[in-house]
């Protein structure tokens, strides 16, 4: 991205950030889920009135009937009530929220995760029913100039504030109030060939100010950086990625992002002696897959992550191309990954405050 259109983006970075816009979901059957509903909204000023408490099942899994009489439907009607469906642009998911929807799998399947699903229900509540199979196409996905607002983007921001347990959400409440822009972007690629992925990994390097940028594209892992803001990667589809903790020192409004299909597939925390196994070596998993975890990240120490319940295919995977540099020119959290995802009703998560800015540079 040129530098002058980056600079450009940081003139909309006022809008679409009032603690007004966010709602806050509450699984009112879990002490937990109640406990960071009740942190973040008095330690951000979230208005009483954006807190919505619904009973739901506190598993991970849910069934899509479940989705629709236990969330949807209810957070659809309590919009209407209090007369913000419109008001509000982001809404934040609180842990034991189920994490993800049972279905079909593949590219025309109708799994998908809870919080991809809440971003598309801005359109049911407007009349417009969304598929339930395959991806949908994102609105505001490469929207770079553009103000996140209704009714012009016809979506719900969502993100998740979810960890290992409440001290963990705690920190990445506590890390948001206070991020600064500041600190290496860090982008490791798997190898130096012409990779869809890795390509998205170049441009984002070059659209960031070099001497913020740590790039490597060997075969090595980078690990052990210190004041880190920004990571990306491919995560465990590395063959030379083995370790879960890079040893990095993350700064305060850290994100992280890489091409992994099941990085967000639950939040139960793993035995510390489990590490990346094979898919042909079942022992090797945890809670269904040997890959890594978005959670890992915000245990250790980054404010925010995506990842992915499921398979969602690289190319709806979130663009680094696009987070990246929307995150450098002072979007929140919840616009920079937003923006870089091409898909809602889909396998996508965004860990983190929604409202977590660097500001300008």
């Amino acid at each position: 991205m040129p530098r002058i259109l980056l600079f450009a983006i940081t003139c909309l970075i006022a809008e679409g950030q009032s603690t007004q816009s966010v709602l806050v979901l509450v699984n009112e059957s879990s002490a937990t889920s109640r406990a960071i509903g009740d942190y973040y909204v008095q330690r951000r000023g979230i208005p009483l009135d954006n807190l919505c408490r619904l009973p739901m099942p506190t598993r991970e899994a849910i069934t899509r009937a479940e989705y629709d009489s236990k969330i949807a439907q209810p957070l659809g009607r309590f919009l209407k009530a209090h007369g913000v469906a419109e008001k509000i642009l982001y809404i934040v998911t609180t842990y034991d929220v189920p994490l993800r929807i049972e279905g079909g799998g593949g590219e025309t399947g109708d799994g998908a995760s809870v919080d991809s699903e809440l971003a598309a229900l801005y359109m049911d509540l407007h009349g417009h029913p969304h598929p339930l199979r395959g991806p949908l196409t994102n609105p505001f996905f490469a929207q770079r100039s553009s103000a996140f607002r209704h009714p012009e983007f016809p979506m719900y921001l969502v993100t998740r504030l979810a960890g290992y347990d409440f001290p963990d959400v705690r920190a990445i409440v506590d890390r948001a109030l206070v991020a600064k822009n500041r600190g290496k972007f860090v982008i490791d690629l798997k190898s130096s060939d012409d990779a869809e992925g890795n390509n998205w990994l170049r441009t984002a390097a070059i659209a960031l100010p070099a001497n913020r940028v740590v790039f490597d594209e060997s075969e090595r892992v980078i690990t052990g950086q210190t004041d880190v803001i920004a990571y990306a990667s491919w995560g465990s589809n590395d063959p030379h990625r083995k370790q879960r903790d890079l040893g990095f020192h993350w700064l305060p409004g850290a994100i992280v992002t890489e091409y992994v299909s099941t990085d967000g597939r639950t939040f139960q925390r793993p035995p510390d002696s489990w590490t990346y196994g094979t898919w042909g070596d079942r022992r090797t998993w945890f809670a269904g897959a040997p890959q890594s975890l978005t959670a890992d990240y915000i245990h250790q120490g980054a404010t925010g992550a995506s990842g992915h319940v499921d398979e969602p295919w690289l190319q709806f995977t979130p663009r680094p191309d696009y987070l990246l540099p929307a995150y450098y020119s002072g979007r929140n959290l919840a616009e920079s990954f937003w923006l870089s995802i091409p898909a809602v009703s889909w396998q996508n998560i965004v860990a983190g405050d929604p409202l977590c800015s660097l500001g300008r540079p």
